[in-house]
């Protein structure tokens, strides 16, 4: 195909430590090498997104860049025999966005092992309202159910739960029968939250104080923990006997205090989740269920729809937790 000229966002060192994001015209030929070039219909922002518009070095090393972990669209041209042209593609995850010329962009080139067919019973804007986030709630589930959780068991905890896999996570859950117990800090929330399926609301503030009980009496039968520090350290204590912890984020912090006692008295587990490098054929199979069981009746609840001009403000409030749910980009038509 003959190169072409498109839109993209774009994020440059404007001056030394100040980043700014904006719409740009870019080429074919600027995208880098792969084996799928895809037009994008519809992205979503994350707040990994928001750390690469910022300039952290650590999810992005060299600028300008476009940022959008997050993509969906129609193959334009293919050298894999597995994808036709016009075939419908969802890319999440392994580099894009990252260091990889991201889905905030009409046009995105990538390997073709990063990418999984879009699954029939997900339209181009249901799989963005769900993207890295809905997927990253479903691994936590699916891991969750894999351990034995089971609706009849009882409350099942979710941190963080206003943000983009907290919100997924509890709409799934309600949907699969669960009774949820939600933590956030956000009080202009909770109407939201009760919308989407929460039985149950704590303040944050009652899991991220700092305890030195090791342990503290059991409340919930499982959990998905999506900010780590002192709230999974508090989680951990008050699981129930034989139940599990998914944990996905470290929004609160990396660094995790506790001791072994709730693993050896109450038999709990802490359970790892990456969305990021899970093989393809995992990922295929999750968002299978993200089109099936997993999809979440209240989904147009979750997800605001902006543009591209909207989307270095969306950016920013990610970094000042101004966000509820989940945050759609329309591309294209």
């Amino acid at each position: 195909m003959d190169n072409f000229s498109f839109k993209a966002m774009q994020t440059a060192e404007v001056e030394a430590g100040k980043f700014e994001t904006r719409e740009v015209t870019r080429s074919v030929d600027d995208l880098p090498p792969g084996d799928l070039l895809i037009k994008v219909r519809y992205s979503s922002l994350n707040y990994k997104d928001a750390l690469s518009a910022s300039g952290n070095r650590g999810v992005t090393r060299q600028y300008p860049h476009t940022p959008g972990i997050d993509a969906v669209g129609d193959v334009v041209t293919s050298n894999d025999s597995r994808f036709a042209v016009g075939a419908a593609v969802i890319v999440t995850g392994y580099d894009l966005g990252m260091n990889v010329a991201g889905g905030l962009s009409h046009y995105i080139r990538v390997p073709a092992a990063w990418a999984v067919p879009l699954p029939g019973g997900l339209s181009y804007f249901e799989a963005m309202a769900l993207g890295t986030a809905g997927f990253t709630a479903a691994l936590c589930i699916d891991k969750l159910q894999r351990m034995g959780a089971k609706p009849q068991q009882g409350k099942v905890l979710v941190t963080g739960a206003t943000g983009g896999v907290g919100s997924c996570a509890v709409a799934m859950l309600s949907q699969l029968g669960y009774s949820v117990s939600a933590s956030t800090g956000k009080a202009l929330n909770h109407d939201f939250l009760k919308r989407i399926g929460v039985s149950e609301i704590i303040a944050r503030e009652t899991l991220s104080q700092s305890s030195s009980k090791p342990m503290e009496k059991p409340l919930w039968d499982n959990a998905i923990d999506t900010v780590g520090g002192n709230t999974l350290s508090n989680v951990l204590k008050a699981v129930r006997y034989g139940g599990s912890v998914a944990c996905c984020g470290l929004v609160e912090s990396p660094t995790l205090n506790t001791s072994v006692l709730p693993f050896i008295l109450r038999d709990v587990n802490l359970l790892g989740v990456d969305s990021v490098e899970q093989p393809i054929a995992i990922k295929a199979a999750i968002w299978q269920r993200l089109a099936t069981d997993m999809k979440p009746a209240q989904l147009l609840l979750l997800a605001n729809t902006i543009g591209m001009e909207q989307v270095p403000d969306f950016l920013g409030r990610f970094l000042q937790g101004g966000i509820t749910g989940r945050v759609v980009v329309r591309i294209s038509p």
